[in-house]
């Protein structure tokens, strides 16, 4: 009986922003903390702790079948708090024995200790954040490793027996050329990673590297579409899957986390900053570690931002979110859950085909093919703006 309720509980996800780094990259613009004085550990591990305790009896019909730590650096924060939050999850939500829990790491911060004491706690899968294999650029872009620590990474995450290897790479760097891109993606697919993400370079207002971006030699767009579609056709040559814009794996290793975020699975967001997509309605944590702690502490709100999403808008993210992933959007699907007709979806889909940039498959769904990737802001806007002209199933 306990099995069978098991089996008709809601798949739930849950991430944990853990805002702490040993140092700020150029580009980034998460929200994350470096000094000694704003890292308050202690502080944050009791909050985000008493957070969990506290929402876990809002999800008694859910079982957690993904836990991810992101960040900031995880590997930074370490083991101790890791487990010990990890232990607060399992403690007041129903998690799965099969659940895919991942934590985020740095080279320079991957050690025999963490990993042993990871491993031994549960965590089956590593986020490894190497970039490229170049030293030069990775001092220009404020990464606290060099290549050579990111192999070494890998070897004793591989001597602690993880079998499920993430790692992401960025292109489009400073004075990086398309023979350079694929240098980095060649000596990468020797370390032999389950799964292998592929981020352009994003110049975020705010960061670094938006202030002093003209002193860098950047790739334009054009640069980037190459290094994109160069990193699809090599990592499919290697028997890598492409099943979503930026995202490949072997068979078997997709990030079942993000695929909730894509697929519009429901999740809950813990530490500042975090966001989460539950009961129907998404909200997010303030941006700020001393707030995040005296709301918890308090008892008072540590939301930013809070709102019920309407059935129209879920179709909307329906379209932006199932066309980021190799197996796109269903008719069938779309019409039942969201009661709006497809045909004239269809027919843009059917127009966006002759250019090359999407495919319908055998069994009627349509999905963005790689060229259409490049441009898939572009698709999106025009269905979005298709789909706000058309009126519900049944009515006329």
């Amino acid at each position: 009986m306990a099995l069978l309720q098991r089996k008709n509980k809601i798949p739930l996800g849950i991430y944990i922003h853990v805002p702490f780094c040993r140092s700020k990259c150029q580009y980034c613009d998460f929200y994350s903390l470096t000094s000694k004085k704003e890292c308050d550990f202690d502080g944050y591990l009791e909050a985000v702790c008493t957070h969990i305790r506290e929402a876990g009896p809002q999800a008694p019909d859910h079982i957690v079948d993904t836990v991810y730590f992101g960040g900031g650096t995880p590997s930074f924060f370490g083991a101790d708090g890791m487990a010990a939050i990890l232990t607060a999850v399992r403690k007041s939500f129903d998690v799965s024995p099969t659940a895919e829990i991942t934590f985020e790491a740095n080279p320079d911060s991957v050690t025999d200790r963490l990993l042993r004491r990871l491993r031994s706690e549960g965590f089956n899968r590593v986020s490894l954040g190497i970039q490229c294999d170049n030293d030069d650029t990775l001092k220009q872009l404020g990464r606290p490793h060099t290549y050579e620590q990111a192999v070494q990474a890998v070897k004793k995450i591989r001597k602690h027996r993880f079998r499920n290897l993430s790692v992401d790479l960025m292109f489009g760097l400073p004075s990086q050329r398309l023979q350079d891109w694929e240098k980095t993606l060649r000596n990468v697919l020797r370390l032999k990673p389950e799964h292998i993400s592929c981020y352009g370079l994003k110049v975020e207002e705010g960061t670094p590297l938006y202030d002093c971006q003209e002193f860098y030699n950047l790739a334009d767009d054009d640069t980037q579409a190459d290094m994109y579609l160069l990193a699809v056709r090599l990592l499919k040559s290697f028997g890598y899957r492409q099943y979503e814009i930026s995202n490949f794996c072997r068979k078997g290793h997709v990030s079942r986390h993000n695929l909730k975020y894509w697929t519009g699975g429901e999740y809950l967001g813990f530490g500042p900053d975090a966001s989460s997509d539950f009961g129907g309605c998404r909200f997010a944590i303030v941006r700020d570690l001393r707030a995040y702690i005296e709301g918890i502490s308090t008892g008072g709100t540590v939301l930013r931002e809070y709102q019920e999403v309407a059935p129209r808008e879920r179709a909307g993210e329906y379209l932006m979110m199932r066309l980021r992933t190799s197996s796109g959007i269903d008719p069938q699907s779309y019409e039942k859950q969201h009661l709006l007709p497809f045909a004239p979806l269809e027919k843009a889909m059917q127009a966006f085909k002759e250019r090359g940039w999407a495919e319908k498959t055998y069994d009627g769904r349509w999905h963005l093919t790689p060229e259409g990737f490049l441009v898939s802001n572009t698709i999106i806007s025009d269905l979005l703006l298709i789909q706000e002209r058309t009126k519900p199933l049944g009515k006329r």
